[in-house]
């Protein structure tokens, strides 16, 4: 195990609720297991912690049922259900000196990508994919945790809930081409979530 996994966490943010696929969106059944299982399977083995984020503590105890010992589920400080405060709450209760960033409804990430993430990370303060079209993935990503926080904060008081609002407030930002990762994954499954019906039916098949 080397010295960036030692001090490193993954966390998922797992707050948000699907009306169309009609539960909590991490909850969501594929392949026998909810959709944050298959995360939480992916990257444990790659981080020394994983803390889980949800919106309420009605949302922490079914998930508890769930993760059992798996995760550190920590409930939102804030109603806001936004990413940027999602990352906030994870952020703060991280151990790890850089953290990688998740949702919940990526079931088939990529271990590859995210060791390569964690590998590049040194001396960064953000590490985050990039499509060549210039959009990013920064729910996706490797942070230098207190940077990050406090950059997140910093765009929070600024009223401004939205992540690129906070990766503007940090320095030594490096975007890895979508192009890179696709040597290590390349159909890139790991950008692909469940937001509806048909997206878990395709996931289905492409498990099975």
């Amino acid at each position: 195990m080397s010295s960036i996994i030692l001090q490193s966490s993954a966390v998922i943010l797992a707050g948000g609720y699907s009306r169309r696929l009609g539960k909590d969106k991490g909850l969501v059944i594929l392949a026998n297991k909810p959709l944050v299982v298959h995360v939480i399977d992916c990257v444990s083995k790659l981080v020394s912690e994983v803390i889980v984020v949800v919106s309420s503590e009605s949302q922490k105890k079914k998930f508890e049922i769930v993760l059992k010992e798996k995760a550190n589920i920590i409930v939102d400080k804030t109603e806001s259900q936004s990413p940027l405060v999602g990352a906030i709450t994870g952020f703060e209760s991280t151990q790890g000196n850089f953290s990688l960033l998740l949702p919940c409804d990526t079931p088939l990430i990529s271990a590859k990508i995210v060791s390569f993430l964690f590998d590049v990370c040194t001396n960064m303060n953000a590490i985050i994919p990039r499509w060549p079209n210039g959009y990013i993935e920064p729910l996706q990503a490797v942070y230098h945790t207190k940077s990050a926080l406090i950059a997140a904060k910093k765009a929070l008081e600024q009223r401004k809930i939205n992540m690129r609002s906070m990766i503007a407030n940090l320095t030594r930002v490096r975007y890895i081409s979508t192009m890179v990762l696709e040597r290590m994954e390349p159909e890139l499954l790991t950008f692909f979530n469940i937001n509806t019906l048909q997206d878990l039916k395709k996931a289905e098949s492409m498990i099975n």
